[in-house]
Parts: structure tokens; sequence; C-alpha cells
């Protein structure tokens, strides 16, 4: 036991300084990026000066930012912490990949209570007589299984199919008088206005909560990261935030929410940004009995329960945001909205191209962090 004590024993970390000015750089670099995509949405003056395409562009990008991050920043991360390798481990934590059980574990958790709390949100609010509660759109609203009715009943706003289709190439040629943010509003529409308020609540909550939990963790990694990987994982936490955050915040800015729901796109933006300077503050609070691990660890604790805790962690969360990208961005954003299925071929592959920059650029950050 010793020498697995030994193989995972303490570790150097200095340059107290530094790693408190990163937690206000952090904080900033979170605010602008979950702040910004709200804020443009709502002064009249962003709103005029940035182009509908620029939005779509930003949103593609943050969802394939959390599907790499899942993939590549997280669940690699958890297989590496509940292996055996370098002596940290006994030999048994190798016998079975765990690491993708808590991410199967994880997901199946997410979509069950995502079920669950969206039939007794959706129980409540018919409780209470909100209009806009509607039994016939599924759990995560994919407007693609309405039925026909349903269509029609929204003619108000569309009439038809082929009347959607020539607005999404009128709006794209500057045609009729529309502006880039008619054009961007129509985007969303499938996606968000035809969903129960408690359909959209639950699918930013589950993004939120996979995020935020990433975010103190590697919050919680950067405070206690030796000082000779310090720099270059601050760089990559700095970018890696803001790309999560414009994501996230895209998301947030464009939920289609009754007045009495306005405050959630803040509160959500608030939490976000306040997550990885937490993760660090408490990192730093404790660094005096840091093992090889994160921040929580009591200094009697070998670097063994540390890996093994930050995995399981790690792996946890990677299921979230797996799922969250899946079903909620892949799914939901492009096969299920029926805007795509009629827009003309070069807005589909520039939401293609932006989503596959987003994940590569991640996985590429994903070599560092």
């Amino acid at each position: 036991m010793s020498d697995v004590e030994d193989a995972c024993g303490p570790t150097s970390v200095g340059r107290v300084g530094l790693r408190v000015g990163a937690i206000f750089v952090i904080l900033v670099t979170s605010v602008f990026g979950t702040m910004f995509p709200i804020l443009s949405k709502r002064v009249p003056f962003l709103r005029r000066a940035i182009p509908g395409s620029l939005f779509d562009f930003v949103k593609f990008f943050g969802s394939g930012v959390i599907l790499a991050t899942g993939k590549f920043a997280l669940l690699s991360t958890s297989l590496g912490g509940i292996r055996s390798e370098g002596g940290c481990l006994n030999d048994a934590w190798g016998d079975y990949p765990y690491a993708f059980g808590l991410c199967l574990l994880s997901l199946f958790l997410t979509f069950v209570t995502q079920m669950v709390a969206f039939r007794l949100g959706t129980e409540a609010l018919a409780k209470l007589g909100n209009s806009s509660t509607r039994p016939h759109v599924h759990v995560i609203g994919h407007p693609g299984h309405v039925q026909e009715q349903d269509r029609i009943a929204a003619s108000g706003r569309r009439n038809g199919s082929e009347d959607e289709t020539a607005r999404a190439d009128s709006l794209e040629k500057g045609e009729e008088g529309t502006t880039a943010d008619d054009d961007d509003e129509e985007a969303f529409l499938d996606a968000s206005e035809k969903n129960p308020v408690v359909a959209q609540i639950m699918g930013v909550a589950t993004l939120e909560f996979g995020v935020c939990l990433h975010s103190v963790i590697i919050g919680l990694t950067l405070a206690v990261t030796e000082d000779s990987g310090f720099d270059v994982l601050f760089i990559v936490i700095i970018f890696h935030q803001m790309f999560e955050g414009l994501g996230l915040g895209t998301r947030l800015a464009f939920l289609r929410l009754d007045r009495q729901y306005s405050w959630i796109p803040w509160l959500g933006a608030c939490l976000y940004s306040l997550c990885t300077p937490i993760g660090m503050a408490i990192g730093l609070g404790v660094r005096e009995g840091l093992i090889v691990g994160y921040g929580w660890m009591d200094q009697n604790m070998n670097g063994a329960t540390a890996s093994i805790t930050s995995g399981v962690l790690d792996g946890i969360s990677s299921g979230i945001l797996l799922y969250t990208a899946l079903v909620e961005l892949i799914a939901h954003e492009f096969i299920f909205n029926k805007l795509y299925h009629t827009c003309s071929w070069l807005r589909l592959w520039f939401s293609l191209g932006a989503f596959a920059i987003g994940a590569g650029l991640m996985a590429l950050l994903g070599k560092w962090a």
C-alpha cells in the first residue's frame, strides 16, 4: 500500500498570486461567454447590429463544443482516472471500464429524470391553467413529431409548408424587407415556440447542470495543478469556458418564455459564470492539504482516493453532457427541426460546419485539458 501512496503522493502547488488572479480572469471570460448572447437579443442596438447568421454560428459552434467536452474532456479523463495505470489504483480497477458504465448510468438517469420532471411539471402547469402546456408535444418538444392538425393550427404564423419554404429562401436573400434577425427567429420557431414552458426549462436545466458540474471540477483541477502544467491548462480553460459559455448563453437567449419566467436566462448565465471560479476558490482554500486530485480531499486521503473520486465525477458529467448533446442539441435542433427540412442546402451546411468547427476545436483542446 505504501508503494501506491508513493506513486500518487503530494505535489507542489505554488504561484498563489497567479492562481488567485486566474479566478477573476475565468470569471470575466465566463460572464462574457454567457451574457453576450442574452444581451444581444435584448438590447435593441446589439440586436440590430449583430446578424442572425452569427447567432446561428455561435449556437451550433457551442453545440459542437459541448459534445466534444463530454467525449474528450470528461469521458477520457474519467477513463484515465479510474484505471490502475501509474500504480495509483490496484489492478481490480482495471478489470472493468467503470468510466463507460458511469457514463451510461448517468445518461439513462438523466433521461428518466427529465421524463419524470416533465410529467410532473406539465401536470403542475395544467392545474395552474397555463395555456402553454400542450400534451401533444413530445417530452423534449420534438416538433417533427407534432401531428398535422397542430401544424395547421400554427398556420397563423406560417401559411403552410410551401410558404415556409418560400419564406426561408426569401429571408436568406434579404427580400420583402425582412432582416437577418427575422431569419434567426424563424430558425428557432420549431425548436422552441411549440414547446411547453416546462420542456424548455427542463431541457436547458439538464444542459446547465452537466456544464456547471463539469465547470466546478475543472476549476478545482486548475487550482491544484502543479506549477509546471498550470500555464497551458489556464490558457486552455479560458478558451473552453468562453466557447462553452457562448453555446449555453445562446440557448438561454432564445428560450421562448412567458414574462414571469424572463429571469431564468439571467440566472442560468450567472450560475455558469460562477461555477469554475467557485471550484478554483475551494481548491485554493484547502491547497495546503492537497493530494494529486481535487480540492475537497482531506489531506489524509491518498492519491488513489482522489483519482477515483475525480474519475467518478467526470464519468457522471460525461453522461449528462453526451445525453444533452445528442438529444437536445443534435436531434432536437437538426433532425426534428422542420426549418432544416426545407431551408437551402447552403444554410444547412453552414450550421453543420459551425457544429463541426466547435467539436473539432474542443477535441483539439482535449489534448491539454
